[in-house]
């Protein structure tokens, strides 16, 4: 794999030294430039400066000749103005634009071709090219992609689709809340549940330290195991303090499973950090085990409003906007780093994984396995959900709610 520092700093060089040394010297100084850089060294710097391969080879001989007869005289002739290989575009003056027309972005050439809906190799180039009338190699096509500041890009995402028009005024109510619960010392979370992982020898992307030649071995087919199966990290992350509890489900993900992580989580962390509490704040996404229009996540939630004695308010994010929960990229993505390149080969270790994660601004994480059974299908009637004392927010109240602990006034 090529060190793309080192060769950065091969085209940091050659810029500023280009402009002082003559044909000679460049190639010379290129092929010194590859000796040091070791195996690969000619294409890593034929790809840096744009010089080919049998050029910086050519200089590689030049240094070899040189090192056997060091007291040769060295010809001043170098070539004479105007001499050598005529480039591409001197010699078809429409190349370029006939390769401009077969990349351009927006037509992707002619939309009757079929190269259209063909990966844009420099092979399919070249022969689309040469079936036009311009002969030439893939490595020439790329040549020339390099000459016009073309590289090899991957897909980036930011286009999120259609956006709710109160998206940024939740954004703006939910900072406001959360601001004045943690003002008045109140506790502040974020929740969701990670997706599933397998458990047992499977490939786990990322990569680890261990010793050269000795990867980890793991099963080349993801089947699920059997006996292991699959395991749902619910997490719950406390804005404040910035910590937090990971239960880890062994059944399904469901609302039941995600307050029941809740719970664990006061019990275990929040109720001995805040002695004085006196109502919850939730920060939730608006679909998942804890979806807004889901009826059991509130039913799960005035239950537990009950037994803590202590009013929960809820905010969920617009939809779509998930990846704006804190957990995502306070928790969840430092989890991930920590396991990287591991297969979770069992409960245990993903538990201790996961409650070793720590970062330098100080996150502690608490994780413990759930063997509890969630069933899926469980139906809330319109009774039952009238029978909830819940108050919504003025402001779209399907997002904003309140669930107090005392029971409903009829």
């Amino acid at each position: 794999m090529r060190d793309t520092a080192a060769i950065e700093q091969i085209k940091s060089k050659y810029r500023r030294l280009a402009p002082l040394m003559d044909e000679r010297m460049r190639r010379q100084w290129a092929a010194s430039e590859a000796e040091a850089y070791g195996w690969g060294g000619v294409s890593a710097v034929s790809s840096a400066i744009g010089m080919s391969r049998v050029t910086v080879e050519k200089g590689s001989m030049e240094l070899a000749a040189r090192a056997k007869n060091p007291r040769a005289a060295v010809s001043a002739r170098i070539r004479q103005p105007g001499g050598g290989r005529k480039t591409l575009s001197e010699t078809d003056p429409e190349l370029f634009a006939a390769l401009e027309q077969l990349i351009d972005p927006m037509t992707r050439g002619d939309p009757t071709s079929s190269l259209r809906w063909t990966c844009l190799s420099t092979t399919h180039l070249a022969d689309a090219l040469t079936r036009q009338g311009h002969a030439l190699s893939p490595r020439s096509v790329g040549r020339l992609l390099n000459e016009a500041h073309y590289s090899l890009q991957g897909n980036r995402k930011t286009q999120e689709g259609g956006t709710h028009p109160d998206r940024n005024a939740q954004f703006e109510h939910i900072n406001t809340t959360v601001d004045e619960f943690q003002a008045r010392g109140q506790p502040v979370i974020s929740v969701d549940a990670k997706k599933k992982e397998l458990i047992g020898q499977f490939k786990n992307g990322g990569r680890e330290w261990r010793p050269q030649g000795a990867p980890e071995e793991v099963k080349i087919h993801d089947f699920v195991d059997k006996e292991l199966g699959k395991v749902t990290p619910y997490g719950v992350y406390d804005l404040s303090q910035n910590e937090g509890w990971v239960s880890v489900g062994i059944d399904h993900d469901t609302a039941q499973f995600a307050v029941q992580a809740i719970g664990r989580w006061w019990k275990k962390m929040g109720a001995p950090r805040y002695r004085y509490a006196k109502q919850l704040l939730i920060t939730a996404d608006g679909g998942g085990s804890n979806s807004s229009r889901c009826r059991l996540w509130k039913v799960a939630l005035q239950a537990l409003a009950v037994n803590l004695q202590m009013p929960i308010h809820v905010c969920h994010f617009p939809p779509g906007t998930s990846k704006w929960n804190k957990i995502e990229h306070r928790m969840f993505c430092h989890m991930t780093q920590n396991w990287r390149g591991r297969p979770l080969v069992s409960h245990e270790v993903i538990i201790k994984l996961i409650g070793n994660t720590r970062t330098e601004e100080g996150l502690r994480i608490r994780a413990e396995l759930d063997r509890g059974t969630y069933p899926t299908g469980i139906k809330i009637s319109n009774a039952a959900l009238a029978a909830l004392n819940i108050m919504h927010d003025a402001f779209h109240g399907d997002w904003n709610y309140v669930l107090s602990p005392k029971k409903k006034q009829k």
